[in-house]
């Protein structure tokens, strides 16, 4: 794939180079910015692994953005950080195939016995 792309990265650097001199100064503006970028944008070219789009995200997002639509968010700032941060703990247990229930009961008795709560970093194998 790198090879293949070695064309079209020689064409999108000649386009952003000549983009910078549009007298439209968005376009120049975002064809400067995007040159900035340069590296950032051919990371998935160069890594093993590295997704070319951001479907993961948008996919881990989307429970999120439903439950906001559907429940018209919060109406206070305590509210906000709570139902971020629960729906960081549902997001990454489903990421890490544990089971939410357990994670909570064992944040809850943390809690209540004053003792260090789970943490959602991934154990390491190996």
């Amino acid at each position: 794939m790198q090879r293949r792309l070695i064309p079209l990265q020689a064409r999108l650097g000649r386009l952003l180079r000549r983009g910078q001199e549009n007298p439209d100064r968005k376009a120049a503006a975002l064809c400067r910015e995007l040159t900035k970028w340069w590296p950032a944008l051919w990371t998935f070219a160069r890594i093993v692994g590295v997704e070319p789009t951001n479907n993961v995200s948008e996919r881990a997002l989307r429970p999120a953005v439903r439950w906001r639509k559907g429940s018209f968010g919060s109406d206070s700032e305590a509210g906000s950080r709570f139902a971020e941060r629960l729906l960081t703990v549902v997001a990454t247990c489903r990421q890490q195939a544990r089971r939410l229930l357990d994670f909570l009961v064992a944040a809850g008795e943390a809690a209540l016995q004053g003792t260090a709560a789970p943490s959602l970093l991934p154990t390491r194998l190996g």
